[in-house]
């Protein structure tokens, strides 16, 4: 696992991305859940400040990949109460 991945010219979070393709590869339904967003919370809040890769990184989960409804609205409500803070 490389720390940084580029993609479209932008450094991205390696340690996301492979979260992202685990979640939703394998058995389950293809898309990332309530559980598997819980768990990119956690791994964004780990440093704790929300970086601009961080950010690029979200951004690019949020529109290549198939989120539950319930995992969808969860997340982005967190990441903005979450970020405003920062």
């Amino acid at each position: 696992m490389s720390y940084y991945k580029m993609i479209d010219g932008k450094k991205l979070d390696g340690k996301l991305l492979d979260m992202a393709d685990i979640a939703t590869s394998g058995a389950g339904d293809g898309r990332i859940s309530l559980a598997d967003a819980e768990g990119l919370m956690v791994a964004v809040k780990d440093s704790g400040a929300y970086t601009d890769i961080e950010k690029n990184t979200m951004e690019y989960i949020r529109d290549n990949y198939q989120w539950t409804k319930a995992a969808d609205e969860w997340f982005r409500k967190e990441i903005a109460k979450w970020a405003f803070t920062k």
